[in-house]
């Protein structure tokens, strides 16, 4: 099974990501082209990875926490590539890469133990579109309050950061649009599988408190257009409730009552 190879096959992924980013930095004369073929090469692999997967495994890889990462170590850099071929921005790809390559190396250090049964609520046509918006959300919207610290770097640095604030903008309109559609997704799922649509579970709290703060942002960024700093900070402390809600959340008190945590 190709679970058995996962370290061998991500420490590949991660050491293809590595030369991509020490490509990108310290040669100069190859302008990026090879940058971009090594990372699209990098992440095709990884996603024929994740397919086999899914295959081998009868079911998608989506019950366990690490099985999420692998797939925000999927979008990640497919966020980072398409930003970085609108706006050659170096940062963000590398950024992106970085990323993945932790969440990956999180994986490889705490393995998995792949297991072809799903519960019962788990066996449903919502399952996959929830967790697959959630996890692309998530994804952006942590690129986005990646933005949102670089921004502040430059603002506390009295250097221009406009364009990075229009950047930030992009990937929250986009991300926010994700997460209502896992919300909806998750309260349909809900329906089918326990007769309710929200029960206020401590999982569909945080869930939204951060739909909450997103939308606080975008409602404030548009009725106070010149305050930048305040907007990145917004940004940069929304990511928090959203690490929170994704994983934070196996850790509090209130776990004990949510049927909603990750297995570990």
């Amino acid at each position: 099974m190709i679970w058995e190879y996962f370290k061998i096959f991500a420490s590949s992924i991660v050491a293809l990501w590595v030369v991509a980013i020490i490509n990108m930095y310290f040669n100069k004369h190859d302008k990026l082209n090879l940058t971009f073929k090594v990372t699209a090469l990098a992440t095709a692999l990884f996603a024929v990875f994740i397919t086999i997967l899914w295959v081998q495994l009868d079911r998608p890889p989506m019950r366990t926490l690490g099985e999420t990462r692998l797939w925000y170590s999927l979008f990640s850099p497919v966020i980072g590539l398409i930003v970085y071929y609108n706006r050659k921005y170096k940062w963000f790809l590398g950024y992106s890469l970085f990323l993945a390559s932790v969440f990956l190396i999180i994986n490889i250090a705490k393995p998995d133990t792949y297991s072809q049964t799903l519960m019962p609520a788990l066996q449903s046509p919502w399952f996959v579109p929830h967790v697959i918006v959630y996890m692309f959300a998530y994804a952006l919207l942590g690129a986005s309050s990646l933005v949102a610290v670089y921004g502040l770097f430059l603002q506390y640095s009295k250097k221009p950061a406009a364009d990075k604030l229009l950047l930030a903008d992009n990937l929250v309109y986009i991300g926010f649009s994700f997460l209502t559609m896992g919300l909806i997704f998750g309260a349909l799922w809900a329906k089918q599988a326990w007769g309710h649509y929200w029960t206020w579970d401590p999982k569909e709290t945080w869930a939204f408190i951060t739909w909450a703060i997103y939308l606080l942002y975008i409602h404030f960024r548009y009725f106070n257009e010149n305050k930048a700093k305040t907007h990145y900070w917004i940004l940069a402390t929304a990511f928090v409730f959203l690490l929170i809600c994704w994983f934070g959340i196996n850790y509090l008190p209130s776990a004990a009552e949510s049927v909603h945590t990750y297995s570990n």
